[in-house]
């Protein structure tokens, strides 16, 4: 039988109100042994999840482990994209054995959780696999999470893909929020973000509008 295809995006692409995403440790204490990624880079790549999903409208969870007494305040780069949200402090390593958390991720009401956080082979396994035993779809920003070495990080993203998670990076977080230049109400909106936060790709429109005056689309 002939498939016909159509021009719609696939059920498995992410759309800005079907999930929920949750933002975990990136906090000081956590940062300083995390050695699979730099902290410039980290910081960086969360900032650019956090502002495109701001932007977007997405909603989101902010979770910290031991804020006042251990770990410290979360990234700034973070909580700048969300001003007057709380974040919900944790003394359990896996952010889904806290009610607090839980009771967050049913009042949303949404079957599709975004993970992002430190470390990976901890605090973002934990939720993962447990999000995934109950039934929901998991997706992790590999390059907005790290760990404590590569192996620990590259073993902890097989795990989860193993179970079912599915892997993808920050810069794909926010064109897939996008997806179609046509968009006008959200381009100015993810190009900024990307000129701020998107590495080579940002330079990459900031000279090509400079020079040339391009548009995308």
């Amino acid at each position: 039988m002939a498939l016909t295809a159509t021009p719609t995006p696939g059920k498995m692409l992410l759309n800005a109100d079907d999930h929920i995403l949750v933002m975990i440790d990136f906090q000081s204490q956590m940062s300083f042994a995390t050695k699979s990624i730099d902290a410039v880079n980290l910081r960086n790549n969360a900032a650019l999840v956090s502002h495109a999903a701001a932007g977007f409208g997405v909603s989101t969870i902010l979770t910290t482990v031991a804020e006042k007494s251990f770990s410290g305040p979360m990234f700034s780069e973070i909580t700048d994209a969300f001003p007057g949200q709380a974040l919900l402090d944790r003394t359990s390593m896996n952010t889904w054995e806290d009610a607090g958390v839980i009771a967050e991720i049913n009042r949303i009401g949404k079957t599709r959780i975004v993970l992002a956080g430190l470390w990976t082979g901890v605090c973002i396994v934990g939720p993962a696999l447990s999000a995934i035993d109950q039934g929901f779809e998991v997706y992790v920003i590999a390059d907005a999470c790290g760990d404590v070495s590569d192996e620990a990080h590259e073993r902890a993203m097989e795990r989860m893909i193993q179970a079912g998670a599915r892997p993808m990076t920050s810069l794909q977080y926010l064109l897939e929020l996008q997806r179609d230049w046509a968009r006008t109400g959200t381009y100015e909106m993810t190009t900024g973000i990307a000129k701020k936060f998107g590495g080579s790709y940002g330079l990459g429109i900031i000279y090509a509008k400079s020079m040339f005056g391009a548009h995308e689309g």
